[in-house]
This record gives structure tokens, C-alpha cells and sequence, in this order.
């Protein structure tokens, strides 16, 4: 069983950046592709960014495109978001999950295995 834990979350005003952590246990961390997912009140968990088991292949939402990297770490068993040029449409509860397998990561929510508990991120105007 693979436990996530997200960091990072805040209060930030409109243009300005945050960088979300999220901590694997439980597993072993390279055998699995990682995803960000976002979720609004009141809307659907939509996809974020996704990096294959090592990193290699990643890619983005349209929303979130040119102003977001997402890049893990193996040996500390850690995926990152940084999230630039910040939105108030970025506001959401954030959230890592995680795939086993090496193969391009999915976008859709339901293919993926384990999920943290999210990190709020409210974006201010």
C-alpha cells in the first residue's frame, strides 16, 4: 500500500508561484508513473500534469501549460508541481496519485491507484 502526503499548499496572490511536494511511502517509488489532479468546489477532479516513473515523459493540462513543470525525485521518493503565473481559476484542492506501471502516464483520474489527501491552494486577487 502506497501512502501520498501533498505539501505546499497556500494562499497566494494572482502572478505569483507555488511549488506542491508529495511524499511516497510504502512502495517502492520508481515503479510508478505520478499524476496532479485539481479539484474546485462544486466541479469535477480534473487532470493536472503527469511524469512517467522516471520523469522522462511528462505533460500537462492545456489550462496550465508553459506557466507549470511537474519533475519527481527518486531517491527522495518525491514528485513536484511548480505552478507559475498563478490564476484564480488555479484555486483548488490539489492532489498526487500515483500509478504503478512504466508506461506513458494517464490523464483520466480513474486509472490511477493511490491518491494523498490533497493541499488547498487559494489564489488571490
Amino acid at each position: 500500500q502506497v501512502q501520498l502526503v501533498e505539501s505546499g499548499g497556500g494562499l497566494v496572490q494572482v502572478g505569483g508561484s507555488l511549488r506542491l511536494s508529495c511524499v511516497a511511502s510504502g512502495g517502492i517509488f520508481s515503479r510508478y508513473a505520478m499524476g496532479w489532479f485539481r479539484q474546485a468546489p462544486g466541479k469535477e477532479r480534473e487532470f493536472v500534469a503527469a511524469a512517467s516513473w522516471n520523469g522522462g515523459y511528462t505533460y500537462f493540462a492545456d489550462s496550465v501549460k508553459g506557466r507549470s513543470t511537474i519533475s519527481r525525485d527518486n531517491a527522495k521518493n518525491t514528485v513536484y508541481l511548480q505552478m507559475n503565473s498563478l490564476k484564480p481559476e488555479d484555486t483548488a484542492v490539489y492532489y498526487c496519485a500515483a500509478r504503478r506501471g512504466f508506461g506513458t502516464p494517464p490523464a483520466t483520474r480513474y486509472e490511477y491507484d493511490y491518491w494523498g489527501q490533497g493541499t488547498q491552494v487559494t489564489v488571490s486577487s
